[in-house]
């Protein structure tokens, strides 16, 4: 999502220059990922019937199955080709938490298509396909948020008050383990197995919601202390509502299933957790959501042109959509009824212009030149 601005692609180092295109084609672009299997998932999960969306939502949820598959292919390549620019972006502190995207693309789309894609594929294969991407997304989740915070205070150099949004990206995979994992807790016997996944994603979602507790400060002190982000990173804002909106959906989705999974009192005491938790922490993603429109109008009246950073307009709204649904099931308000479907409204917008202008950039290479690093912020004056 992290996309500076551009100037004439530099020379590929030699040995490079007959697949020049991969080289800087970052894990930034697993977002165009996430961001279509959310708009797929949160449709078919909205808490009022519209008719002929679902059918929509499951080919939407194909178009996100092939793009994961190209990126993963063109990843694949990037490595093969250009292991020298792999190695730099690890290094990179701008572009390292963006390993976190792997995981929540993986995550994104095998829940999708237990969530709707089944209606294409069929229970089976999309329950084949889920635990399988399950799988390796919830371990690429784990390992990012140690090893790229490891990085963090080992390998990369920051500079003070350079805090960003994009260091929420690697400790939110696992909440997205959190809120997909009650999709697989029922196809489990009852049990101890049932009961362990279950917890796991307890512990799951507590692990991402202290992780993320720690760092978001740190993000909101830059903004007060050193002013608004540079333009191409202003939309990186709305990378916030991602742990917010996905563990509201999390704690709704995991007290769905634990009637079936641990005992009454426990699951009774899940159930009160979830609107508990829940409708406060959404409150909280509105307030987030008006200052990140207000900013990012701003920028846009400053100059703000498109980059990859849009693909943050997509799915951490797409988790505000399915944690206000899942609020709408457990309160049974029709206020948080219209909140989803508001919210929804807005998410398809962005992914039709994020999709769009991505399109137009590919077409015309400049998505895929040689960044630059953005220009050195500039102290705010009264």
């Amino acid at each position: 999502m992290a996309t500076f601005p551009r100037t004439l692609p530099a020379p590929p180092p030699s040995g490079t220059a007959r697949r020049p295109a991969l080289r800087h084609f970052g894990p930034n672009w697993y977002a165009t990922v996430m961001g279509t299997a959310i708009v797929a998932s949160a449709g078919a999960t909205l808490p009022v019937d519209v008719p002929g969306l679902r059918p929509v939502c499951a080919l939407v949820w194909a178009l996100s199955a092939l793009l994961l598959a190209a990126v993963l292919t063109a990843r694949a390549g990037h490595w093969a080709a250009h292991r020298d620019q792999a190695r730099a972006h690890l290094l990179d502190p701008a572009v390292a938490p963006f390993y976190g995207c792997l995981s929540m693309a993986l995550l994104a789309v095998g829940g999708s298509g237990m969530v709707v894609g089944r209606d294409l594929i069929g229970h089976g294969a999309a329950l084949v396909l889920d635990v399988v991407l399950f799988t390796a997304g919830t371990v690429t989740g784990l390992v990012a948020a140690a090893a790229i915070p490891y990085l963090m205070i080992t390998r990369h150099r920051t500079e003070p008050g350079s805090a960003s949004p994009v260091w929420l990206l690697p400790v939110v995979a696992p909440m997205v383990s959190a809120a997909l994992g009650p999709l697989l807790v029922t196809e489990l016997p009852a049990g101890q197995g049932r009961e362990a996944l279950l917890l796991g994603c307890y512990a799951m979602f507590g692990l991402s919601l202290l992780a993320t507790l720690v760092m978001l400060p740190l993000v909101f002190a830059r903004l007060v202390h050193h002013g608004p982000l540079p333009l191409v990173l202003t939309p990186t804002l709305f990378l916030v509502l991602g742990p917010l909106g996905q563990s509201t959906t999390a704690v709704n989705a995991l007290a769905d299933v634990a009637p079936g999974a641990v005992g009454a009192p426990y699951a009774e005491a899940l159930g009160a957790f979830a609107v508990l938790y829940g409708v406060p922490v959404m409150g909280f993603a509105l307030l987030w959501l008006a200052l990140s429109v207000a900013l990012v109008v701003r920028a846009v009246r400053g100059g703000m042109t498109f980059a990859m950073t849009w693909w943050g307009f997509t799915f951490p709204v797409g988790t505000c959509v399915t944690g206000a649904s899942g609020l709408a099931r457990h309160t049974g308000l029709v206020a948080f009824e219209w909140l989803a479907v508001a919210l929804y409204v807005l998410l398809v917008a962005a992914w039709a212009v994020a999709g769009v202008r991505t399109v137009r950039g590919l077409l015309d290479g400049a998505l895929l030149a040689a960044p630059r690093p953005p220009a050195p912020l500039a102290v705010r004056t009264v």
